[in-house]
């Protein structure tokens, strides 16, 4: 029997953590609300999750070498695992603090682990193809996790009603194999004695284009997760979608985002990159007007649905370009600081969209629009500095 190899033990690590994650998380919003949470509470507690992540993501990036993540990743799956079994027991009870505290628990462990997988895999294997297995294994999983909450919520199997809490735990078995699986992973990774972590950031954060790109990234986020951060929420209260539907949408949606996101890449990249941005965020940014102005259920589902339909498209123009501007070297470090910076984006966002919900749904979208002024002001203004760069 052919023996499997190690980056691809930690790829099939990722694809059952992948899964657990897309299954519960993809409930755990309307977890909470089941159980007397408000939205506005819910956005908080995502909100303050989501900030504590970028503390340990800096943590991690920092004490901890690469020849000790595996330890350490073992160490915060077992976490999640237990963490998941005392908010299963959480569940319907009155220990309000305790479920905040374990769902924030929960967001911290689940950022920290999708950050660290890549680093992880160059401990034994670094190249371009294993990058993009890593992420469409992320991805493609994530979605398989979905699919599965879509088809069994609310289904009877056993005699056993498929409710959110059963989803949970139907996430920890899978968070299990993922961690047997971790276990199995050998890695004899020697690590190279490397520059201070002060003098990595100076050398990354001298470029003027990198710094405004990074900017462009919070306001983005900020912008994304402030209309979209609660979707469920909206989908399953707004809009009176069965949490079955609502979840089988975005996992439809999802799908064709991704479809959407390869064809532009190869096929519908314009050659100027002033209208590949105006597609990618000038339409949504009209959408997001448009809703806010008529207050329409219908209008709104349109901007949501082409928000999400456009979001992983033209990434080699409003990423790709200033991610290849950093030098090898300090690719890891930047792409450390790249998701402190997004997740604090995101952090700020579902703040803002939990607030604005309980003032009204237009809201959250008519806020999301100021944002975008904003991002889409910064992203002209990055391509102008490119152009002038390369005359």
């Amino acid at each position: 029997m052919k023996k499997v190899k190690d980056e691809n033990k930690i790829l099939i690590m990722l694809a059952f953590f992948s899964i657990s994650v897309g299954l519960w998380g993809n409930f755990r919003q309307l977890w909470l609300q089941d159980n007397n949470f408000t939205v506005t509470q819910i956005g908080n507690i995502i909100s303050v999750g989501t900030f504590f992540s970028i503390i340990g993501i800096a943590l991690i990036g920092r004490y901890i070498t690469l020849n000790k993540l595996k330890k350490s990743l073992t160490f915060i799956l077992i976490i999640k695992f237990i963490n998941l079994l005392v908010l299963y027991y959480l569940n319907g009870t009155t220990h309000t603090e305790a479920i905040k505290l374990s769902i924030t628990v929960d967001i911290i462990m689940e950022y920290i682990m999708i950050t660290s997988i890549y680093p992880l895999i160059i401990t034994i294997v670094k190249s371009n193809s294993i990058y993009s297995k890593r992420k469409l294994t992320e991805y493609l999983f994530r979605d398989i996790g979905i699919l599965f909450g879509g088809i069994f919520i609310g289904k009877s199997i056993a005699g056993i009603l498929v409710d959110y809490n059963v989803c949970l735990i139907i996430s920890n078995i899978f968070l299990i194999i993922s961690i047997i699986t971790i276990l199995n992973i050998k890695i004899n990774y020697v690590e190279e004695k490397t520059q201070a972590k002060k003098l990595i950031f100076k050398n990354i954060l001298k470029d003027k284009i990198i710094i405004l790109y990074l900017l462009d990234v919070l306001i983005g986020k900020i912008a994304m997760s402030t209309g979209l951060g609660l979707k469920m929420l909206m989908l399953t209260n707004h809009f009176k979608f069965s949490d079955s539907i609502a979840t089988n949408y975005l996992l439809i949606i999802g799908l064709i985002a991704d479809v959407i996101g390869i064809l532009a890449l190869k096929y519908l990249t314009p050659k100027n990159d002033y209208l590949t941005i105006t597609i990618k965020f000038g339409i949504r940014f009209i959408g997001y007007i448009i809703a806010f102005i008529s207050n329409n259920l219908i209008i709104t589902l349109i901007a949501m649905t082409w928000s999400i339909l456009i979001s992983t498209s033209y990434e080699n123009i409003c990423d790709g370009v200033y991610i290849n501007r950093v030098k090898n070297n300090y690719q890891l470090s930047f792409a450390n600081i790249r998701y402190i910076v997004r997740f604090l984006g995101e952090a700020i966002g579902v703040f803002f969209c939990g607030i604005m919900y309980e003032i009204g749904l237009k809201y959250i979208f008519g806020l999301s629009a100021i944002f975008m002024i904003f991002q889409i002001g910064l992203a002209y203004y990055l391509i102008y500095l490119r152009e002038k760069e390369n005359d």
